[in-house]
């Protein structure tokens, strides 16, 4: 087992929970809140150490890391600038994209991203990272799709991207019961556990279609190449996921 293999899924642990102001204090300030931790409880490596191994590692998507199987349950908690909610991912549902997503949180990817499409009575998404240099590495590295197990139903998460092979970062929660997204092949890997109306259903839709690169634009070129520079200029409603956390099991 590598170093990196080692570093992150023997000893990676994450403590309770971030409140959403611990959370933005530390992302403006760029520590670690107190009340988290991501440092591996049997590592002598600092916070910076392990932000930096955690980076390398996102930035090599061959990586061991990447290959191993994430929990049979894990609850995730999202701090946003509306307040926190939960996702509860079973794997069960669509192992493939459970495996990704617990690997993209574990290691800091959807932190400090834009909420880029939400789309009242429909979907909810994001996961387009705010780093171009992350970007180039994940945007179009699609994984392969799993069967549809799970319905989305209203509060359930998936992998957004209609063709086959192209799902890689970008996850929606549907806002509605969706079930006729079934037959396209989005494969719910996770549900809202807490939060569903007070947070997820608050974050800022006024832009609608217009911010994401929705079908009604159908291009995140910019988002993608630009990342939060971009968003923060010409959608500064948006609002943000300030950090993503396993907080179980």
């Amino acid at each position: 087992m590598n170093h990196s293999l080692r570093y992150f899924t023997t000893a990676f642990l994450v403590l309770a929970a971030c409140t959403t102001a611990a959370c933005a204090a530390a992302d403006r300030s760029g520590a670690t809140p107190a009340s988290e931790s991501r440092v591996p409880t049997d590592s002598t490596g600092t916070d910076a150490e392990v932000r930096a191994e955690a980076r390398r590692v996102l930035l090599d998507p061959q990586n061991a890391i990447w290959s191993q199987p994430a929990p049979d349950t894990f609850m995730v908690r999202f701090a946003t600038s509306r307040g926190d909610f939960t996702i509860e991912v079973i794997r069960a549902w669509a192992p493939i994209g459970a495996d990704r997503f617990y690997h993209l949180v574990q290691l800091g990817y959807f932190d400090d991203v834009r909420f880029h499409r939400v789309v009242p009575g429909f979907i909810t998404q994001w996961g387009v990272s705010g780093d171009p240099t992350l970007n180039a590495v994940w945007y179009d590295r699609g994984m392969p799709d799993d069967p549809v197990v799970a319905s989305n139903v209203r509060g359930t998460i998936a992998y957004a991207f209609t063709d086959p092979g192209t799902r890689a970062t970008q996850v929606y929660i549907n806002m509605v019961d969706n079930a006729r997204l079934d037959a396209q092949g989005f494969a719910p890997f996770g549900r809202v556990r807490t939060g569903m109306d007070s947070v997820v259903g608050s974050l800022y839709g006024g832009y609608g279609e217009e911010s994401g690169g929705g079908v009604r634009r159908g291009d995140q070129r910019r988002i993608v190449s630009e990342g939060n520079a971009y968003l923060d200029a010409a959608w500064p409603a948006l609002d943000r996921l300030v950090r993503a956390v396993v907080v179980a099991p």
